[in-house]
Formats: C-alpha cells, sequence, structure tokens
C-alpha cells in the first residue's frame, strides 16, 4: 500500500496547531484582563422629612422602572432583647403579617400577591424591617396593609404556636450542622452576644404577652424611618405616610431601653474550643475575634475593615478561597465577614473541610490572617479586591429593595445618607498599608472555633497547637445560657 506522505504532514502540522491552541487558551484562562477602572455612581439625594409623630420618611426618586420600595425600619432589634428571651425581635417581626385585628395572615398573603408585589419582615442584630415592593399604581393599596401589620398586628396565640415550633424544628435541625453549630457558639463563646434567631431554652420561654410588650415598647414612630425608594417623588411618599403612619403614637418619651452586651472585654490572647458532633460528615473551622473600639460609625476602620475582609475571604478570589480550596482542594469554599454593631463589631472566618484535615485548615487560616499583618500586598492583588467591592456596592443600588436597603443601613448607625455617594472614593483610597495597620491592631489573638468528630482531629490538632489549651464541648451538651456553655 503506497502512504501518502502530504497527508500525514498536513495532519502532524493540523495537530500541532491544535496542541498550540489548547495551550494557548489554558494560559490565557490563567492570565486575566486586569479590571478596568471603576464607574462612578451617583445616588440622588435623600429627601428627609419628620412627621408631627417624629417618624423620619427618607425618599429617594428613582424612575427608572416602575416600581416602588417602602422599607419601615424600627431601630431595636436583637440588641434590645434580655438574653433569657433571645429571639424574641425576630419571632415579633415574623408575626407582624401572620395577622391583624381587620385580615387574617390568609388575607395579608392574598391580597398581596393580587397586588403583584412581596412583603417581608424579621429582625436582625441592630434593627427590624418590614418591606414591600409593588409598582407604582398599587403604592397606595399596598401602604394600607403595611400600615395595618405594623401598627395593629393581632398576635394570635395559634399563630405564635406555630411560628414557636416551626422555629424550635429549623434549631433542632441545624444545631446538628457543623457550619450552624459553630456560628451558634461563637455568639457567645468569642463575641459576648446571643443568636438573633433564639436558642431552644429562649424560645421555649417566649409567651405571648412578652411579644406584645416587645412590640408596644419598640415599635413608636420616634423610633423608626420610612423609606420609600423607585418611582415616586417625595410630595407624594410624605403625603402616604402621613396618611397611613401619620397617627402612630409613641407609646413613651424616650427611645426603647438596650438590653445588648457590648461584646467581650480583656478576651484572653487566643484560645481553641472544640464542639464535639460525633459522625458529623464534615467539620466546619471558624476563626472569630470580637473587635472593640471598631464600631461601624469610625468610617476610617470601616473602609480599612471592608477592603481587607474582601481580600482575606470576600469571595472566590480571595485569600483564603484561594490557599484553602483552589491550591489544596481542602474545601468548597471559604471566607471571611465582618457584623457591625454601634458600638463594636464582630469578625470571623468560617469554612468546612473533612474531620481528617480541620487542624490544618485552622492552621492556614490563621497564617493567612497574620500575613495582613506581617506580609506585603501587591496593588495587582489589591485593585481587583476593590473593583469586587464598588462593582458590587454598584450592582445592589441598581435595585429599588437594594436601595432601600442601603438607606436603611445608614439610618441604624446614626450615619449621614451622603456616605451613598462617597462609599466608592472612600474604598479606593484604602492603602495597603491602613490593611496592615487595621489587622495588626485588631484580628490578633482570636478563638479558634472546630465543630466536628473530635476523635479525628484530636491527635493532628494538638500537634500543631501544643500550647494551646483545647476546650471540648459534647454537641448535645452546648448551652448558650451558662457562663461555661454546658448545660
Amino acid at each position: 500500500m503506497k502512504i501518502d506522505k502530504s497527508k500525514i504532514i498536513r495532519v502532524v502540522l493540523a495537530l500541532g496547531i491544535l496542541h498550540f491552541a489548547y495551550l494557548f487558551g489554558a494560559y490565557a484562562q490563567e492570565t486575566p484582563p486586569a479590571p478596568a477602572a471603576p464607574k462612578s455612581v451617583r445616588i440622588p439625594a435623600v429627601l428627609e422629612k419628620k412627621l408631627a409623630n417624629n417618624l423620619t420618611v427618607a425618599v429617594i426618586e428613582r424612575k427608572t422602572v416602575p416600581l416602588v420600595t417602602i422599607q419601615l425600619v424600627v431601630k431595636s432589634g436583637a440588641e434590645t432583647e434580655k438574653v433569657e428571651k433571645a429571639g424574641l425581635a425576630n419571632l415579633t417581626a415574623s408575626l407582624l403579617t401572620k395577622g391583624t385585628k381587620t385580615r387574617t395572615a390568609t388575607d395579608i398573603a392574598e391580597q398581596i400577591e393580587f397586588l403583584g408585589g412581596s412583603i417581608n419582615s424579621g429582625a436582625g442584630w441592630n434593627n427590624t424591617a418590614i418591606s414591600i415592593t409593588i409598582t407604582s399604581d398599587k403604592l397606595e393599596q399596598a401602604l394600607a396593609i403595611m400600615s395595618d401589620v405594623v401598627l395593629y398586628p393581632n398576635f394570635e396565640q395559634k399563630e405564635i404556636d406555630l411560628l414557636k415550633t416551626q422555629t424550635l424544628d429549623g434549631l433542632t435541625y441545624n444545631l446538628k450542622q457543623p457550619g450552624f453549630l459553630a456560628n451558634y457558639v461563637a455568639s457567645a463563646y468569642s463575641f459576648g452576644e446571643h443568636p438573633a434567631s433564639g436558642t431552644p431554652a429562649s424560645i421555649n420561654l417566649i409567651k405571648r404577652e412578652n411579644i406584645t410588650e416587645f412590640h408596644q415598647k419598640n415599635f413608636q414612630p420616634q423610633n423608626s424611618v420610612l423609606i420609600f425608594t423607585g418611582d415616586i417623588v417625595a410630595t407624594k411618599a410624605n403625603a402616604l405616610a402621613k396618611q397611613y403612619f401619620g397617627k402612630w403614637e409613641n407609646k413613651s418619651k424616650n427611645n426603647p431601653t438596650v438590653f445588648k452586651n457590648v461584646g467581650k472585654k480583656n478576651q484572653e490572647a487566643k484560645r481553641i474550643l472544640v464542639v464535639d458532633l460525633p459522625n458529623s460528615g464534615q467539620a466546619a473551622v471558624n476563626y472569630t475575634k470580637n473587635l472593640q473600639g471598631v464600631p461601624r460609625i469610625k468610617q476610617n476602620l470601616f473602609f480599612s475593615a471592608t477592603v481587607l475582609n474582601s481580600l482575606l475571604g470576600g469571595g472566590y478570589s480571595s485569600r483564603l478561597n484561594q490557599e484553602i480550596r483552589i491550591k489544596r482542594g481542602l474545601s468548597y469554599g471559604a471566607g471571611s465577614s465582618f457584623a457591625w454593631r454601634v458600638g463594636y463589631s464582630n469578625f470571623g472566618t468560617r469554612t468546612q473541610t473533612k474531620n481528617e484535615s480541620a487542624a490544618e485548615v485552622a492552621e492556614l487560616v490563621l497564617a493567612e490572617v497574620n500575613k495582613l499583618a506581617d506580609g506585603s500586598i501587591a496593588e495587582s492583588e489589591l485593585m481587583p479586591r476593590k473593583s469586587v467591592l464598588t462593582g458590587s456596592f454598584g450592582r445592589n443600588l441598581e435595585t429599588t429593595q437594594g436601595l432601600a436597603a442601603a438607606v436603611a443601613d445608614l439610618y441604624s448607625f446614626g450615619l449621614p445618607t451622603s456616605e451613598l455617594n462617597s462609599y466608592m472614593n472612600n474604598v479606593q483610597t484604602v492603602s495597603d498599608q491602613q490593611i496592615k495597620n487595621f489587622a495588626a491592631a485588631n484580628l490578633m489573638g482570636g478563638d479558634i472555633v472546630i465543630v466536628g468528630d473530635y476523635a479525628k482531629f484530636k491527635d493532628d490538632l494538638a500537634k500543631r497547637f501544643p500550647n494551646l489549651k483545647i476546650k471540648v464541648i459534647k454537641a448535645d451538651e452546648v448551652d448558650l445560657s451558662k457562663e461555661n456553655l454546658r448545660k
């Protein structure tokens, strides 16, 4: 058989070209283009007015789409509840849409659905919020429902019992999940707080009279802000606010008493807490630190922390995820966050891994935190992380819901609404030295909290941290109401 050499040569050349193309494509994927310069975001001024009852009305006009979000923010959340009644704020908020003196829970749901809108309520640590998003032509009907659920909730006993049962069922399930349990325990162990969602013991203790008392003391116009964002003018918003909330009365001259914990003081240099959860499929590994003297209102610290967090654990390309997931394959993801309070803040990292690698991951997390203070931060690394922040900020403000949430956050901390337009510049001006200084001053000496099957990482943990005492609590013995966290 005669061989056609020219065909062979063509095939070899074709394979060579394909191989080169593959290598070039792989290389191109590994070297993404540099991020473009951040686009500016200009938010219309917040138009503010106070009603005769001291309810603050804040309006941002944006007529790009015929939608309006109305959000009522009550500046009281889990911080105003006693520890033994943890979860009271969130239960109260959730029950608002479960019936009023003139509407059942079904009525409320059906009427909002008929209008083509949505209604949501809930409480966090700093505030309680109820919001509605609706087309602008249905605004008045939606406000009638909103004012009804805020001012005249019925708190029917059967709805309370149902919600408590659902909450307890959720806690029963979640307290067997390593990730949830790690955060749950850290709230008391590291932060000196309590879970805003409550504990099994506290939920069981909450009675109807506690809910009605919380509503009466905290839901007052002088303690609230009514926010309108979207397709509405300020004159109309103020008129509607007066129509539906103008008769809302203050029950006292002063704002509600705050029972909040103020975080840990004089915390030990470094501790390890293990919550032993036998037969757990994975281990949760958290590094946690309460930051006294780092409240939300200190703008220089807030923006240094914000950029630091983006660098450390604020996304897929952050250092924690690069080191733990991408380089080593020890987890599906790792991240970090700051939880801001009026007088302080809480910092934490989080990840999950197989039990056998829990100690190794804890060591890696500590190394990355330490590098923030001791290592270098190249501009080529810092610029993309800032772009992530400014890009996310701009996208969030494109929706009426996102814009209302951003305004609500500022009012909750008593910050000027002008920060909306200074945010991007404040992010861009944070330097690598500011990040290093912040890390050195605030992030060292935190707690390692691990929830998992202790038998599988006990020896490795002791080997990697020989100078630290390891406190171990069985998962079924955890009780956050006790100082030693044990039943």
